[in-house]
């Protein structure tokens, strides 16, 4: 039987039955994940959207910062400067979570929240996609919820679906522009076969162009990403050395895990006959008290049991105390923070 004869011998009718029901277990799955996470923030963990507590979800939005992809991470920082913003951001995303769950899940307008679901994926693989110290979570995440969309979309509902019912009370629909790509009005078998190849397609590339950017392994070598997901980094600049000792900086913790904050045990300052001055412990943590000043109300630095501690996203000027009156002398300087891990970032400093 040719592939032609084949494509013409099952009615819609049928082709909707058999995709609707091949997917209806991914159906299901893909509606309770986002009808998980719209629950959590409007119902079971409201704490979540509360911009008062500690879980407040701007938090993961800033951590989220540092590796966003296509320019959002400025995007986000012009955001994260206007709390009425942020909270309408995230509330929306919840309200699209929840309608897109509930749209899943009883397969009601089957094709618009498939379409959701996949605008959602591309959001999550754009700002998270690089997380994952151990395992790149948001990367799986974003490119399992993609696909599924995308077989949503290509399968429509079948009969266990309200979108089925209002087909059954009101033929019509099936005529209806609108219904048929946002409800579910059944595809033939070519169209099925053919959007079902097309978007398996551009699956395929969503998940392989971004698994090569944040992990390499296709196109070029394994690597870590152009930020890390594992090991904290620090990026030091503009920093300016008095001639009293005092030293301002300004820090940007833009890479490593969020599940931890980062430790700075130690800073220090080098001049051409070596240290010039050097806080650590207690002494880091006294120096810097009452003198970090930081650029955004959510991730922050602060003193710690260490010496500093930050969170993934934090960005603030940092003026350290003296430990001595001192005169410090024309010449290049050079200031080096080390973290609890041992590792070291510097940048130069000019004599103010």
């Amino acid at each position: 039987m040719s592939r032609h004869t084949l494509s013409q011998t099952y009615d819609q009718s049928t082709v909707f039955r058999m995709s609707g029901a091949a997917v209806l277990a991914i159906r299901f799955i893909l509606g309770w994940i986002y009808w998980g996470g719209g629950t959590r923030r409007f119902i079971y963990a409201p704490q979540k959207l509360n911009p008062h507590a500690h879980s407040w979800m701007a938090n993961k939005l800033q951590g989220g910062m540092p590796g966003a992809v296509l320019g959002l991470g400025h995007v986000l920082s012009a955001i994260l400067h206007h709390p009425e913003l942020v909270y309408a951001l995230l509330v929306l995303v919840s309200a699209v979570e929840l309608i897109c769950g509930i749209g899943l899940i009883l397969g009601v307008l089957t094709r618009a929240s498939a379409i959701l679901s996949i605008a959602l994926s591309v959001s999550l693989m754009l700002v998270f996609g690089w997380q994952g110290a151990t395992c790149i979570d948001e990367w799986t995440m974003a490119a399992s919820t993609f696909a599924m969309g995308c077989t949503i979309f290509a399968a429509g509902s079948g009969v266990w679906s309200i979108d089925s019912w209002l087909l059954r009370r009101n033929p019509a629909l099936a005529d209806a522009g609108w219904f048929r790509w946002f409800g579910s009005a059944p595809f033939n078998a070519r169209e099925t076969e053919g959007w079902g190849k097309g978007l398996a397609i551009v699956a395929a590339l969503f998940t392989l162009v971004f698994y090569n950017y944040y992990r390499g392994s296709i196109f070029t070598k394994f690597h870590g990403g152009p930020v890390s997901a594992g090991k904290h980094h620090i990026s030091l600049s503009r920093a300016t050395l008095h001639k009293d000792g005092r030293l301002k900086v300004f820090a940007y913790l833009d890479g490593g895990t969020p599940a931890v904050p980062s430790h700075v045990v130690k800073v220090v300052v080098e001049g051409p006959k070596g240290v010039v001055e050097a806080w650590q412990g207690k002494d880091l943590e006294g120096a810097v008290e009452g003198h970090i000043k930081n650029v955004y109300r959510y991730n922050k630095f602060a003193p710690g049991l260490f010496g500093l501690k930050a969170k993934m996203g934090a960005k603030a000027w940092i003026t350290l105390r003296p430990t001595a009156v001192m005169h410090i002398k024309a010449g290049h300087y050079t200031v080096l923070f080390e973290n609890i891990n041992g590792k070291m970032f510097e940048t130069k400093a000019l004599l103010s």
